[in-house]
């Protein structure tokens, strides 16, 4: 475990930090990821010579790995396929802790979502557009926008990247640029957005990226309010009613909390009517 979240932790923190740059933290997921896949296949003998090395320097008795591994305690029960405790240690212990994390980064961070990202950052003009790639920004409409484009306005894209390449190096106001959010709003008070009509498309479907993520990041963040140690036992529907309430407050304020109360007091009284007669007949 200390090893495993050694590797998280340096992926933890980085992507905490407000200005870490989402290319550099996109690598280090990958990077992450290729470790601990090769510290599941080659870093068993490594913690096996580590933890026998510690046993013997404080005299603790280390496990025959060759015996039979007998599960549970109390009465010894037949088991329908006898391992050793080498299997146990490293198959049912080591592979299943390491799997779980692996799984868990990918869960987290997918290979297209990733891809699209990298991909998203080719446009962005941060130091005079040094990320700017026409072969990436043409994959990435053809891949992940084919349906926002034509096959006809996929080939004049690759034609729009070429001349506006040219006009960012000598046009001063395309350049000292930081983020997606300025180069559009650029384009759009320039009109060059007339000009690069899929240009700036493209750019105002990569900025809609943030808004798909956003809702989540509000519920998981409303959760941790809502839902404390005082509340553990909330039921799920309750619980989802009350984030609901929580993360759309703006809207919330504007009920008529009083018409409210009036018509559940009605509906109910309209149910106790029912049940009463259908009683009585």
């Amino acid at each position: 475990m200390r090893d495993i979240l050694g590797f998280a932790q340096v992926l933890s923190q980085a992507l905490q930090c407000k200005s870490q740059d989402i290319l550099n933290a996109l690598k280090l997921v990958s990077v992450t990821k290729d470790r601990l896949q090769s510290y599941r296949d080659n870093g068993w003998n490594e913690l096996f010579t580590n933890v026998k090395t510690f046993c013997d320097a404080r005299n603790i008795e280390m496990p025959d790995m060759n015996v039979i591994y007998k599960a549970g305690r109390g009465r010894i029960r037949k088991q329908n396929d006898p391992i050793t405790m080498e299997h146990h240690y490293r198959i049912d212990v080591f592979l299943a802790t390491v799997d779980s994390q692996i799984l868990e980064m990918k869960n987290r961070f997918k290979e297209d979502v990733i891809e699209l990202l990298i991909l998203s950052s080719a446009l962005h003009p941060k130091d005079n557009f040094q990320a700017f790639n026409i072969e990436q920004i043409c994959q990435l409409a053809n891949k992940f926008y084919s349906a926002d484009f034509t096959d006809q306005e996929k080939l004049h894209l690759r034609t729009q990247l070429e001349l506006f390449q040219i006009e960012f190096s000598c046009n001063s106001q395309l350049q000292n640029l930081s983020s997606l959010q300025e180069l559009c709003q650029v384009l759009a008070k320039t009109r060059k957005s007339m000009c690069y009509t899929l240009i700036d498309r493209l750019i105002r479907l990569i900025l809609t990226l943030p808004v798909s993520t956003a809702t989540t990041e509000r519920a998981f963040s409303a959760m941790k309010i809502i839902k404390t140690c005082l509340r553990s036992r909330m039921e799920e529907d309750f619980l989802a009613n009350s984030m609901i309430m929580y993360i759309e407050k703006e809207i919330a304020r504007t009920f008529d909390v009083n018409s409210i109360i009036d018509d559940f007091d009605k509906i109910k009284n309209r149910r106790a009517q029912f049940h009463m007669s259908h009683t009585v007949k």
